[in-house]
């Protein structure tokens, strides 16, 4: 799959913080709330890492993991105090370290998404859970870009739109097992909330009718990976005992005919 070539993240903050700050991107915030709310809670652990667009989101507040963490590409005002400034390419963690990691829309704004959830996969301890909230492509926000004009497109149509076929071959290369995926936000892009309202009963109709096509998918994985014990061969070594064997009789005629 080739991916367009996307502006770095740098470029695209701004917009993206005042995006998720309007009527629509709130909107489409808190049905993500509500569903990761449902699955945090089930994730256990010392440390959750949430790899997002916005450093003010605080995403995990229902998690049971003691300390969670949100990892972002520089210092922004309204960050929590535990933040960590890094590139989601490149996290300064180390190896089978985190027991959650929290994508959230990290893959869909990455100028190598592979490679984001590549280190997301390395950090992540054996056993331990990684959530993707991305952008559906098999939606109505997934068609609606057929017919948007770029100079007109807005920001969230910038994002890659990577398939749920595809997450699910880059999570099994990475040695990671699907688990679980939700698709929610059956309403349609418009901007106005009175708009959107008119397409009310669509949200219920989806999630009974419609489960796969919503505007999002959270997919829930487990890094299925045994952790390496190391072999003492003082403990495990075994004694052989040592019989006595019998000269071949040949060896003997050999000595005589000589």
């Amino acid at each position: 799959m080739n991916f367009h070539t996307q502006q770095p993240i740098e470029e695209l903050a701004g917009s993206l913080k005042r995006w998720f700050s309007n009527d629509l991107g709130k909107d489409l915030l808190e049905t993500e709330q509500q569903v990761l709310d449902q699955l945090l809670p089930g994730l256990y652990g010392v440390h959750l890492a949430q790899i997002g667009v916005d450093p003010t989101i605080d995403l995990a507040s229902k998690s049971a993991v003691a300390h969670a963490f949100i990892v972002y590409h520089q210092l922004e005002l309204g960050m929590q105090p535990n933040s960590l400034i890094a590139q989601n390419a490149e996290l300064p963690l180390e190896h089978n370290s985190v027991d959650v990691v929290l994508l959230h829309h990290s893959l869909d704004f990455a100028a190598s998404p592979h490679q984001v959830l590549r280190e997301a996969a390395r950090v992540l301890r054996p056993g331990g859970h990684l959530l993707i909230v991305n952008f559906n492509p098999v939606s109505w926000w997934g068609i609606s870009r057929l017919w948007t004009r770029k100079s007109k497109a807005p920001i969230w149509q910038k994002a890659h739109f990577i398939s749920h076929y595809r997450l699910v071959d880059w999570i099994k290369l990475l040695e990671l097992t699907e688990l679980k995926t939700t698709s929610d936000y059956f309403l349609p892009s418009y901007e106005s909330s009175n708009v959107r309202r008119k397409f009310g009963k669509l949200q219920g109709l989806g999630r009974k009718y419609l489960s796969r096509f919503g505007a999002i998918n959270i997919i829930l994985a487990r890094k299925d990976v045994g952790g390496m014990t190391a072999i003492h061969p003082e403990k495990t070594g075994k004694r052989f005992i040592r019989l006595p064997v019998a000269e071949p009789a040949t060896r003997g005629q050999a000595r005589e005919s000589r």
